[in-house]
């Protein structure tokens, strides 16, 4: 069984903005938060973007559990 971290009960958001931050130091804040955590939810449409498909494959190397999004016909996000 893997040794599960306490995460907030509330969720923690990656979509936050740092002004004059570039993509690389915003991505590395992104990557400490997840580490304080064990679940992953990925947002439908999250395959178009550069930063989730990297916290995808951050989420997989660490064994978290990756929740999906469902998309209007009840389909999980692809």
């Amino acid at each position: 069984m893997k040794n599960k971290k306490q995460c907030p009960s509330e969720a923690v958001s990656g979509q936050l903005t740092f002004e004059g931050a570039a993509y690389e130091e915003c991505m590395k804040i992104a990557m400490c938060m997840m580490d304080m955590c064990d679940t992953v939810y990925m947002l439908a449409g999250w395959r178009n973007s550069r930063g989730a498909n990297r916290e995808y494959g951050y989420a997989l190397g660490r064994d978290m559990t990756v929740l999906m999004e469902e998309t209007e016909d009840h389909g999980q996000s692809i």
